[in-house]
C-alpha cells in the first residue's frame, strides 16, 4: 500500500508540476486536487480536502513575479497530505508541516530550470545542422524524462518513508513544538488572505470583502449560500459599471 501510494504521489507531482497542458497544471498541482485524490485512497476524503484547501490559502496569493516560483504548493501539499493522513495528524499539524517542502520545491524547481537550459543549448547546435528530430527530442522528450526523475524521484523516497519518521520525530519533539506547529499552521491561512488582499485590494471593493467575511463569520452563512452572494455582487458591480460607460460615451 505505502509503495504504490508513494508512487501515486511521485506521479501526481510529476502531472503538477511538469507544465505538461500549461493552464491545467494549475487544477492538477494544486494541494486541494492532492487532496481529493489521496483522500479517496485512504477513505477520507474530507480530511484530505480540508487538508488540502488549507494549506492552499497559504499560497493563493502568492504571484510568480518574472516566472520565478516564491514557494511550491505542490510539493507542500503533496508530502504533506499523505502523512498527515498516515499517521492521524491533525489539520493545523500538516499545514505547519507543510511549509519547509514548499520551501524545497524552489530547490527542485531550479533544477528544472538549470536542466532546460542544457537541453536549450544542445537544440541550438542541431538546428545549425536542421536536424529537426532531435530538436523535438530536446524540446519535448529529454526535459520531460528529466523532469519526471527530478520530481518523482524525491516525492517518492519521503512519501516512502515520511510517515513512519514522522511519527517517530512527533513522539521525541517536546509538546510545546508540536503546539508551536499548531499555531503556525493556523496562522498561516490568514496570511495568505492577507497577501492576495494586498494585491487586489483597493479601497472601493474592499466592504466587499469585509460584508462577505461577517456573513460567514458571524451570521454561519455556509460555503454555497456566500458564493451565490458574491455572484449577486459581482454581477451587480459590473452591471453598474457598464452603465457607467455608456453614460460617459453618450
Amino acid at each position: 500500500m505505502n509503495l504504490l501510494v508513494a508512487a501515486l504521489c511521485g506521479i501526481l507531482y510529476f502531472i503538477g508540476t511538469s507544465r505538461l497542458g500549461y493552464g491545467l497544471s494549475q487544477a492538477t498541482g494544486s494541494p486541494i486536487f492532492y487532496g481529493l485524490i489521496l483522500g479517496l485512497v485512504y477513505g477520507e476524503v474530507e480530511k484530505g480536502l480540508i487538508i488540502g484547501a488549507t494549506i492552499q490559502l497559504i499560497y493563493i496569493g502568492i504571484i510568480f513575479t518574472g516566472g520565478n516560483m516564491p514557494a511550491d504548493q505542490s510539493l507542500a501539499g503533496i508530502i504533506a497530505i499523505p502523512i498527515a493522513l498516515q499517521t492521524g495528524m491533525n489539520v493545523e499539524v500538516a499545514v505547519g508541516l507543510s511549509v519547509p517542502f514548499g520551501i524545497l520545491g524552489i530547490f527542485i524547481d531550479q533544477l528544472r530550470r538549470i536542466s532546460n537550459s542544457y537541453w536549450v543549448s544542445k537544440a541550438e547546435k542541431y538546428a545549425q545542422v536542421m536536424d529537426t528530430r532531435k530538436i523535438f527530442h530536446c524540446a519535448i522528450t529529454y526535459p520531460t524524462i528529466t523532469i519526471f526523475l527530478l520530481t518523482f524521484t524525491p516525492v517518492f523516497v519521503i512519501t516512502l518513508f515520511g510517515a513512519n519518521a514522522v511519527t517517530s520525530i512527533m513522539n521525541i519533539l517536546p509538546q510545546g513544538i508540536i503546539d508551536g506547529f499548531s499555531v503556525a499552521g493556523g496562522i498561516l491561512p490568514a496570511l495568505g488572505f492577507a497577501i492576495i488582499i494586498m494585491v487586489i485590494g483597493k479601497r472601493e471593493i474592499m466592504p466587499y470583502f469585509f460584508i462577505g467575511f461577517f456573513l460567514v463569520a458571524y451570521l454561519k452563512v455556509d460555503v454555497m449560500a456566500a458564493a451565490a452572494f458574491g455572484f449577486c455582487v459581482a454581477a451587480l458591480t459590473m452591471f453598474n459599471s457598464i452603465k457607467q460607460k455608456q453614460k460617459e460615451v453618450n
